[in-house]
């Protein structure tokens, strides 16, 4: 459990450093410049909604069988 906890430690404070080594990345500003950021949230956010609204409507599929199930039973 310590030695788990010690990897996990150094794993974390390992990927900060080449994190903050790293340069700002130029294609980030570059889309950030030419507005193209709102389309990659738009997209992001469209497929947001879509997985939610696939996970609720399988939840809604599920409790109508499991219902059904019951009432067998």
């Amino acid at each position: 459990m310590n030695r788990m906890l010690l990897f996990l430690i150094a794993l974390m404070s390992t990927t900060s450093f080449f994190a903050q080594a790293a340069s700002e990345p130029q294609m980030a500003d570059a889309i950030r410049e030419n507005g193209k950021i709102y389309v990659v949230i738009a997209v992001l956010a469209i497929i947001f909604v879509s997985i939610i609204g696939f996970l609720i409507y399988l939840e809604r599929k599920i409790k109508n069988l499991n219902d059904k199930i019951d009432k067998k039973s």
